[in-house]
């Protein structure tokens, strides 16, 4: 890992979910990037909220926020009401939130309009929930996040890419300006853009999860995403801990390398306003 701050977040990930270590890698180098960014003060909105485990770790430095999580999975918003940083929750899907007009501050959203197929309708209900000046912030996969990849050992590169994409549920990679266009036509007005995950980072993630969750993948017959996949094993539920001295070394050697900053990079940090 290249800071102090992605390296502690690599090993508290590690000791929370040793299990998809290459999660944890791309998830260090994000929330880094959030933390850094900041949230907003006032009443949030997590949106794909999960198990709520990466937003108790963005409060644990940020300190404390008013939040709504909510999510599409059942499973997830019930696994997350026992992070207790959430005001409420909701199980529904993005573009259909049963909660009042305007009545957030902030919405947050880490590495999930990626996989939302009604993209639009779930802008529209983002700006319809954000009071006049709101703030959107949310992190995607960028437009070179395919040329940030490595490839294939063996094989084509367009089959391996496509596979990456199934295995992930990538459903786009739009560029800064595309996802303008599309906030624009929900009522949001981009107020600021910057990508990370450098190239040398991707490929590290990239070499982690071809032989982790890739493998898994493949021998699951129905193709199953890590996290169902996680779920079937009955690994994902746990309370189970590493000690920290392991997640550590653990995360040492799963951080080691990825020193070469240079561009392209395969992710995009984007904030949105709501017109006051």
């Amino acid at each position: 890992m290249n800071t102090p701050l992605q390296k502690a977040l690599l090993t508290e990930f590690t000791m929370q979910a040793p299990y998809q270590p290459a999660t944890n890698y791309w998830r260090a180098v994000e929330i880094a990037e959030v933390i850094a960014y900041g949230l907003p003060p006032g009443r949030g909105l997590d949106l794909g909220c999960g198990d709520g485990h990466l937003m108790a770790i963005i409060l644990s430095h940020l300190g404390p926020r008013d939040l709504t999580g909510t999510d599409i999975d059942p499973n997830e918003t019930a696994m997350a009401a026992r992070a207790q940083i959430y005001r409420e929750l909701v199980t529904a899907a993005g573009d259909r939130i049963s909660l009042p007009d305007h009545g957030f501050d902030f919405v947050f959203s880490n590495s999930v309009l990626e996989h939302i197929e009604d993209i639009d309708a779930t802008l529209r209900e983002v700006a319809r929930l954000l009071c006049p000046g709101g703030r959107f912030i949310f992190t995607v996969p960028g437009p070179d996040f395919h040329l940030c990849l490595r490839g294939p050992a063996l094989g084509g590169r367009e089959a391996y890419l496509r596979a990456v994409d199934a295995r992930c549920a990538h459903l786009r990679y739009w560029s800064a300006g595309q996802w303008a266009e599309h906030l624009h036509g929900a009522g949001l007005t981009v107020a600021h853009q910057h990508a990370y995950l450098t190239r040398a980072q991707t490929q590290r993630w990239e070499t982690i999860a071809r032989y982790t969750s890739g493998v898994l993948y493949s021998l699951v017959r129905q193709r199953k995403q890590p996290i169902a996949i996680q779920r079937d094993l009955r690994i994902r539920s746990t309370h189970f801990r590493l000690p920290k001295a392991l997640a550590s070394a653990i995360a040492s050697v799963i951080g080691a390398g990825a020193r070469n900053q240079a561009p392209p990079r395969g992710c995009l940090l984007i904030e949105a306003r709501k017109q006051p």
